[in-house]
């Protein structure tokens, strides 16, 4: 099983994202670094440091995406869904609780506003995966168990 399940559209960001990071973003921080050295002593000199700095985030961030898409599988969980699965928005009522919470069944590369993520195997994702719209679901949390219904699924 892959350790990424990503909607289509998450994937195509995520490509976008590299590709502006190894062509422009590497441009303009090789700019930058050059920039830098020609101020002068590179020991004190805090724009090269920063440069370089930045270099190594911005590195850091393309193999983590270069990871990602090379173990990722597409997923399309829809509000027509009829069962929980990576990809798909699910509102949950606590018990107890009369609110209603959204949760992204998947990677917290899908992260939008206004919804939280949960990964498919953390224990409340994995108790969710393959359960319907009513049904209740118990799961381990770390305070203890813990109760929640299935209202409706979204996008």
């Amino acid at each position: 099983m892959s350790t990424h399940s990503l909607s289509i559209d998450a994937f195509e960001r995520l490509q976008a994202e590299l590709e502006d990071l190894t062509t422009r973003g590497r441009i303009e921080i090789a700019n930058a670094i050059e920039a830098a050295r020609a101020l002068g002593d590179l020991k004190e000199n805090g724009d090269y440091h920063a440069a370089k700095d930045s270099q190594g985030k911005m590195e850091a961030r393309i193999r983590q995406i270069q990871a990602i898409l090379s173990d990722c599988e597409i997923v399309g969980g829809t509000s027509e869904s009829i069962e929980v699965v990576p990809g798909v928005v699910v509102h949950l009522r606590y018990e107890g609780d009369e609110d209603t919470y959204a949760f992204l069944v998947g990677s917290i590369e899908e992260k939008r506003p206004g919804v939280d993520v949960v990964s498919p195997t953390s224990p409340l994702g994995s108790a969710l995966i393959g359960r319907k719209v009513g049904e209740v679901v118990q799961y381990e949390a770390p305070g203890g168990a813990l109760s929640v219904t299935i209202v409706r699924f979204s996008n």
